[in-house]
């Protein structure tokens, strides 16, 4: 017989031959179904407060000496310059006390301005506010890396992408870690990238500056496919990618794109629901004041967790808002309007839902301002301040995190951390123990080395947790 004949009929053997791979086939939709995948929920090193984080991220450095840190000091060298060395990324000229009112607000006493005066009036008793935050350079990408991955140089994996990858999700139909912006930050997808780790634990992006589920995930709903057809589909060419694989070493990047195609088929299950904020009440709606960028994003990183996922970040603006080198009286209380009542409503309607006690808040920037006013390039009087990692504020609430408290301080003039002084690897160690992961034996080898977020650094913030 040649090899363009048939034969006139088959033995036993013959069909097993030809058609085994065949029926192999038939099995394969539940054998993938079945299989563990890589998002799959892993257990905890031990047992955690938090199952999901929330983080708040004011975009470009809020100023510490006019939000939560208060120095009354500053007043008594108005006009004056101040007695300690300021060294940071450009000059700065005299004090520059704060034009806000501040209070206290608590049992605990927690003083804050009148720029988060609803957030402050509502939940001091629940937040934990660390003053004594600091990094290693002045300068937004470097410093936004720090904060974001644990390296200021280098891309590396972001905490998300580590979390995602150490503990998996609760929803497999969504992505275990989302990322929303309008816009892109600086340093844009270096701050959710999952770097060395496998693909499938990046962050997702969202630009939120579009307002409906089809804008803001792009082509979430297949208009010519039936979901039986796609899947038919996608096992098709699950098959052939596996084949594909074999004989490229199983390239890590190919199974991230055969991940993400699995992530995305689910995804059309329930991104349409989860996304659409118009199918909240309107009393909920107005809680977040969900007609702004912010409010909408904080109401959908609620729904978000509410579902399982397992990190979200909300950057609060494009670029660098919170970078107030002129202006600042007004661009503070301008981007105080837009942030305040939104995470206001956020922590209010976590608290009713019973997800405030295992879901961590986290609130901040990359670093924070000079107390001394930044002098203009070409001269004049200044009317913003400069970056400062040298002391900042950030702060915490949920998540078996003590409330009501603040944790460290700066100097009198609020410019350097000098009491229980808490570098960003500090917080990252607190913020995965919290998570039921031990910092130090969450690694990944990669270049012939163990690699881990803290780097070979950071200590839990004990003082902290309930």
């Amino acid at each position: 017989m040649t090899d363009n004949q048939l034969p006139t009929s088959y033995s036993r053997r013959n069909v097993l031959k030809q058609f085994g791979t065949g029926l192999g086939l038939l099995a394969l939709p539940d054998l993938l179904e079945a299989a563990p995948g890589p998002l799959t929920t892993k257990a905890p090193h031990y047992s955690a407060k938090a199952k999901h984080i929330i983080h708040i991220y004011l975009n470009g450095g809020p100023s510490q000496v006019d939000t939560w840190d208060y120095k009354p000091r500053l007043k008594d060298y108005f006009g004056k310059p101040l007695p300690v060395s300021l060294p940071t990324e450009r000059e700065v000229g005299v004090a520059l006390p704060s034009p806000f009112k501040f209070k206290q607000y608590g049992e605990g006493g927690l003083w804050c301005s009148e720029i988060f005066a609803r957030t402050a009036a509502k939940h001091a008793d629940k937040i934990c506010v660390i003053k004594s935050m600091y990094a290693n350079t002045p300068n937004h990408e470097q410093s936004m890396r720090l904060m974001n991955t644990g390296d200021e140089r280098l891309s590396r994996p972001s905490y998300g992408s580590w979390l995602t990858y150490g503990l998996g999700t609760e929803n497999q139909n969504l992505p275990g870690y989302v990322a929303m912006c309008p816009g892109l930050p600086v340093a844009d997808s270096s701050n959710w990238r999952s770097s060395f780790l496998p693909g499938i634990y990046q962050g997702t992006y969202l630009d939120t500056r579009n307002d409906t589920v089809e804008k803001l995930i792009a082509n979430i709903r297949n208009s010519r496919l039936s979901r039986a057809q796609q899947r038919n589909q996608l096992d098709l060419l699950a098959t052939l990618n596996r084949d594909h694989q074999k004989l490229r070493l199983d390239d890590p990047n190919l199974e991230s794109r055969m991940q993400s195609f699995e992530l995305a088929y689910r995804m059309q299950m329930e991104a349409t629901d989860v996304f659409d904020i118009t199918r909240e009440t309107q009393a909920t709606q107005d809680l977040y004041n969900a007609s702004t960028v912010h409010g909408r994003q904080l109401l959908i990183a609620r729904r978000l967790v509410e579902r399982g996922v397992r990190v979200v970040q909300c950057f609060h603006g494009d670029v660098q808002p919170w970078d107030t080198h002129g202006g600042l009286k007004d661009g503070l209380r301008s981007l105080g309007a837009q942030a305040d009542s939104p995470i206001a409503g956020l922590l209010t309607d976590l608290e009713q839902r019973g997800l405030l006690e295992d879901t961590l808040v986290v609130c901040g920037g990359e670093f924070g301002r000079t107390p001394a006013t930044e002098i203009p390039i070409g001269g004049g009087i200044g009317t913003g301040r400069d970056h400062n990692h040298h002391g900042f504020t950030v702060w915490l609430a949920g998540g078996g995190v003590k409330g009501g408290i603040s944790y460290g301080n700066t100097d009198e003039f609020g410019y350097r951390a000098v009491e229980n002084r808490t570098h960003v690897h500090d917080l990252h160690a607190t913020m995965l123990h919290l998570m039921g992961i031990d910092h130090t034996n969450l690694t990944y080898r990669h270049s012939g080395r163990d690699f881990r977020l803290t780097d070979v650094h950071g200590k839990i913030i004990k003082d902290v947790i309930s």
